[in-house]
């Protein structure tokens, strides 16, 4: 006959035997559940991988495609002419200036010639000594100084009047050598209704009578202006094809009037007499 105290152990034991089944069963579908969603989530991860990574190379190709439409203009996109001038000479402006005119040291009678080297090519000046004697002994009194060595042409025009200006060795265009000169030959033949022709070289100035300085221009072609700038030669043939080398490569604004988009420089001017 089992006691009552064996009947309690008994009992006892049958529960905690149940309790450990429970256990038993509730960590075997535990398992197996986890392992379902593992499953699950190892093919989502598997997918998104596959999409990420295909993502990342489409992507890659994207940019690639982009990157070449921006380097590769289109068709109608303007391409910038190319410099067709060389790297200026070694060297550096000179700064000084004089109080006033030089003094007369050139024949008046006698033919004088201007050789601008620049880094586009050399330009050659038939100078009009007789019409324009205060003008060309200042240059010839410049051009021995060196004041026009290694001067950058700061200004070229494509709208309306076809020029291009240097003798200002702050490149900005306002400079000079300190003094004036008289306005001369303002009524030369050449200057048939209120045009310079191309070919022309002539001073510039502030817009007043007698202003004029350092700063000239150079005519590539007609250009239509009063007759307020001393007309002082005529340039060569072959420098009329270096300034229409520099004039078809343009200016850098855009906007027809700014600095040339050449690398324009003066390395050395040169006045003979010949």
């Amino acid at each position: 006959m089992v006691s009552q105290e064996q009947r309690r152990r008994q009992l006892a034991r049958e529960k905690f035997l149940r309790q450990q089944q429970r256990r038993t069963s509730a960590r075997r579908k535990a398992r197996t559940r986890n392992a379902a969603i593992a499953s699950v989530l190892g093919v989502i991860l598997i997918g998104s991988v596959a999409l990420y990574t295909t993502g990342v190379v489409l992507k890659d190709d994207d940019d690639k495609t982009n990157a070449n439409a921006e380097v590769t203009p289109s068709p109608s996109a303007s391409k910038k002419a190319e410099d067709p001038c060389d790297k200026p000479a070694e060297g550096k402006v000179k700064t000084q200036t004089w109080k006033k005119e030089p003094a007369m040291t050139i024949d008046k009678s006698a033919k004088y010639a201007m050789k601008l080297s620049t880094t586009c090519g050399d330009i050659g000046i038939d100078l009009k000594t007789s019409a324009a004697p205060h003008t060309v002994n200042s240059f010839n009194f410049l051009a021995g100084k060196g004041f026009f060595d290694h001067t950058p042409c700061h200004r070229l025009t494509t709208n309306g009047i076809f020029v291009l200006q240097c003798g200002d060795p702050t490149g900005q265009g306002n400079g000079g050598p300190g003094y004036n000169i008289p306005d001369e030959n303002l009524k030369d033949k050449s200057l048939k209704k209120n045009t310079y022709p191309a070919g022309t070289i002539a001073m510039a100035n502030t817009g007043q009578p007698n202003s004029g300085g350092s700063q000239f221009f150079l005519v590539y072609q007609d250009s239509p202006l009063p007759p307020s700038y001393t007309p002082f030669g005529t340039i060569s043939e072959d420098g009329m094809a270096v300034l229409k080398k520099i004039a078809a490569a343009g200016e850098s604004t855009g906007a027809g009037d700014g600095a040339p988009s050449a690398t324009v420089v003066i390395d050395k001017a040169t006045v003979t007499e010949s």
